[in-house]
């Protein structure tokens, strides 16, 4: 019997709260996929003043299995607990620096760092700018545990007709970035086909 791929999806406090709904929405999509969600106290807010009062709810709604951001004995707080990898979309600051400088205390930072010593996948969606030295050092640092710091930012040259779309290529390229795609029907970000002269 095949055992679902699991993938763990963060949501943290900063703006930009669409995107981690909207990967939900298309892992949710994939059969073969288990997701296992865990929202920041501050995401909550966000959430909620982003998208609408029902967004916390629908995340979760969405999910696979949900974990309570202050339960740090949580399965996905273990590296024995396998996984694709995880996602943190948006990435607040304050979540990429805990990751960062060792700062675990609560599940979401701890589901990230277990994902670096395990030598797994992790993406995180920084959405933040202007951007400050300290900044700068934190997203190098994790950089070099091994985490890819990937900020949404929109693909033009794919003529986005709406918000909506912008959201959608920024969720699917986050997803790719756990090469999903390869080995399963996950949808896959829209490819560059080069441009003629």
């Amino acid at each position: 019997m095949n055992r679902p791929v699991r993938v763990i999806v963060g949501i943290s406090g900063a703006s930009g709260a669409a995107i981690g709904l909207r990967v939900l929405e298309r892992l949710s999509e994939v059969r073969q996929i288990e997701t296992h969600l865990v929202i920041s106290a501050a995401a909550e807010r966000t959430l909620a003043a982003e998208i609408g009062p029902d967004a916390p709810a629908r995340a979760r709604a969405l999910a696979s299995h949900c974990h309570d951001h202050r339960d740090i004995g949580a399965s996905i707080a273990s590296g024995s607990f396998r996984t694709a990898g995880m996602i943190v979309a948006p990435c607040s600051m304050r979540s990429l620096s805990a990751v960062a400088y060792g700062q675990l205390g609560d599940l979401l930072a701890r589901a990230a760092d277990v994902q670096l010593k395990e030598r797994r996948r992790l993406v995180l969606l920084v959405r933040e700018s202007p951007l400050h030295l300290g900044h700068l050092r934190a997203m190098a640092q994790v950089t070099e545990y091994g985490a890819i710091v990937a900020p949404p930012v929109p693909a033009f040259y794919l003529k986005p007709r709406d918000i909506a779309a912008i959201v959608d290529q920024i969720a699917l390229r986050a997803i790719g970035l756990l090469d999903l795609d390869l080995c399963l029907d996950a949808p896959a970000p829209a490819e560059w086909q080069g441009r003629d002269s």
